[in-house]
């Protein structure tokens, strides 16, 4: 994997897991059997190092994980387009234009891992307990007599991730791109 070329750019890896955690989704991306490329958007969770998702127990992504368990995920964080610097970004005759007037500040997290199965019923739990909670905790006074009666046909993913990168472009309130971690 080639290292990031906006290092100037690049968060922590407590950042890339925050972009994670409060992500709507990520795309999931594997390669089938001959290298084609498949991605597909997933409601995701992080315990740890281990990103989770639910979905069906046959299809493309599942038969794509059994040939080459190699996997990459990408997430999106809070994004912005920065109008309110571009008031005054243009001097009269100078022929710049402000960087902010064509941009989008944004967070973003790459993970690259190995997909799986949840085999476990202990985990499979633990991993809809966690997604439930996500994304329908007002739900959860009836998520024990759903998933007892749903378990054993849901399947659950698990992605180890073995490495990670948080990226992110933002500016201050002066309108100053704020480089490398720096935080407000």
């Amino acid at each position: 994997m080639n290292p990031m070329r906006r290092k100037d750019r690049e968060m922590s890896i407590d950042f890339a897991y925050d972009v994670i955690d409060k992500s709507q989704f990520g795309t999931f991306a594997t390669t089938d059997k001959d290298g084609n490329p498949y991605c597909i958007p997933v409601s995701a969770v992080r315990k740890d190092d281990t990103i989770y998702f639910h979905c069906a127990k046959i299809g493309t992504k599942i038969d794509n994980i059994k040939n080459n368990s190699n996997v990459c995920m990408s997430f999106v964080g809070d994004i912005h387009v920065p109008v309110e610097f571009n008031t005054n970004s243009h001097s009269e005759g100078s022929g710049r234009v402000s960087d902010t007037r064509f941009t989008t500040e944004y967070e973003s997290a790459v993970v690259f891992g190995t997909a799986s199965e949840v085999e476990d019923d202990d985990e499979k739990l633990l991993a809809l307990r966690l997604i439930s909670l996500k994304y329908t905790p007002d739900d959860m006074p009836y998520f024990d007599a759903y998933v007892s009666s749903s378990i054993k046909i849901t399947n659950v993913v698990k992605v180890t991730i073995e490495h990670i990168t948080g990226k992110r472009k933002k500016f201050d309130k002066s309108g100053i791109e704020m480089k490398f971690g720096r935080m407000e």
